[in-house]
């Protein structure tokens, strides 16, 4: 049986389980790695800050406004509607959910008040990042599943494959301030690895919402453009600046764009 004959959701389920898979290699280089360079660290932030515009637009908005042309409202209201509860999704939990992200001292943990740990804190910021990559992997695959031009399933593999490369210097980035945190090489690779379990479970979500309603199709891309643009602009981008390496943040968010838009547009 080949990729192609298994169910939307099938398919999103193994998707997120590749990006979950380099999430987890990249978290292993805290066996090998004896220290964390912060020059690499920001220049892999803005490199999965570059992949993630990209994929926004080339995998999520263009099919979701090309979608609306077939409707009979205006063909900008979904993709701006879809773009705007993305965003108001995760600043909702972003507000909710307690997380710390990295560098920073417990006393500035965001979210609700709680006494958690600063390693389930700091495990609970990738999560949030996390989720809407999930999302997105699941509505292109289940968009595809309608034979539509503008969203097939070369596509769908060309962003699951541009966030799993990604995610590979994520999972680094989050198992190594672990580390520098005195937990054991072990601890910091399973909580680096946790952080993207969320992102099979997501992908399934998103899958069969879409697969069960095909109305909701432009809606839905641009739901998982606008959650992924958010956590772009409010936590990646301000993380690889932090300590004064924007040249090579900003070079690395440069080649990660380029590369998910040679990806899209070659596969897709």
């Amino acid at each position: 049986m080949e990729f192609k004959d298994f169910s939307p959701v099938t398919q999103s389920f193994l998707g997120g389980c590749f990006t979950w898979f380099l999430t987890a290699l990249g978290a292993a280089c805290v066996f090998v790695s004896k220290k964390l360079n912060r020059k690499l660290l920001d220049g892999s932030l803005g490199f999965a800050g570059g992949v993630m515009i990209a994929a926004s637009y080339w995998s999520l908005l263009e099919p979701s406004i090309e979608l609306s042309n077939n409707l009979s409202i205006p063909k900008w209201i979904p993709p701006a509607v879809g773009f705007l509860f993305g965003a108001i999704f995760l600043r909702i939990i972003d507000k909710i959910l307690p997380h710390l992200h990295l560098f920073l001292d417990v006393k500035d943990a965001e979210g609700i008040s709680t006494s958690w740990r600063k390693t389930t804190l700091l495990v609970l910021a990738i999560t949030i990042h996390n989720i809407p990559e999930g999302l997105a992997i699941g509505v292109a695959f289940g968009s595809a599943s309608f034979d539509i031009p503008s969203a097939s399933l070369t596509g769908a593999i060309a962003l699951t494959i541009g966030i799993g490369i990604q995610n590979f210097p994520e999972g680094f980035a989050v198992s190594m301030p672990l580390r520098r945190e005195g937990i054991s090489k072990f601890k910091s690779f399973w909580y680096g690895q946790v952080s993207a379990l969320v992102e099979p479970i997501f992908a399934v979500i998103g899958a069969y919402a879409v697969y069960i309603a095909k109305p909701i199709l432009p809606y839905a891309l641009a739901f998982a453009a606008g959650a992924m643009i958010f956590v772009v602009v409010e936590e990646v981008i301000p993380e690889s600046q932090r300590e004064g390496n924007s040249d090579v943040a900003t070079m690395g968010a440069i080649v990660g764009f380029v590369i998910m838009m040679v990806l899209d547009v070659a596969l897709g």
